[in-house]
């Protein structure tokens, strides 16, 4: 009997809602703050299972904690902008991204985070509500090639927010 309780109880914390995320045990490679004018709109931070960025290096996590009220379709439309700025809009339109983001997207409000755990597969957006412990999986998992799109917002060498990349992935200024 005993041994059959400690099965049951393994195979229930085993699964995936007792279950750790990985990116939780991994170390930071850099935080930022974003702001607009007066207002802070979200801190950001990379993490990783070393602490070290390399581009096109698997696996890496963007958090991002929300300071601020914002629904999925802001959310949308500034990243509809960035890719735009990226001139990588063409490629989001055609692949349907703007809509994947949007239905997968929650509303923020201050205390709100969106994970994106990027991996050699893909990416997959995770979610928690404000007040919440819970971390939930959104959305389906996408594609490389929105992986590296949605990332480039951040980490590309041409994204509008430099010193947001430099202090995200530890560059100098030299870098």
């Amino acid at each position: 009997m005993k041994a059959l309780l400690t099965a049951a109880l393994m195979l229930v914390f085993s699964t995936p809602l007792f279950a750790a995320v990985p990116w939780e045990q991994w170390k930071p490679v850099g935080h930022a703050t974003l702001s607009w004018g007066p207002f802070e709109v979200y801190n950001s931070q990379l993490l990783t299972p070393d602490g070290k960025y390399q581009p096109q290096k698997w696996p890496l996590a963007l958090d991002i904690d929300y300071l601020r009220s914002i629904d999925r379709e802001e959310l949308t439309k500034a990243t509809e902008e960035q890719w735009q700025a990226l001139g990588l809009l063409t490629q989001a339109q055609k692949n349907g991204w703007l809509d994947a983001v949007e239905n997968t997207w929650p509303d923020v409000s201050n205390g709100s985070e969106i994970i994106f755990v990027a991996t050699e597969n893909g990416g997959q957006f995770y979610s928690r509500a404000a007040n919440s412990v819970m971390i939930n999986p959104a959305g389906k998992a996408f594609t490389p090639a929105f992986r590296d799109a949605f990332l480039a917002i951040w980490l590309s060498p041409e994204t509008q927010y430099p010193d947001l990349r430099n202090k995200l992935t530890g560059a100098t200024a030299s870098d």
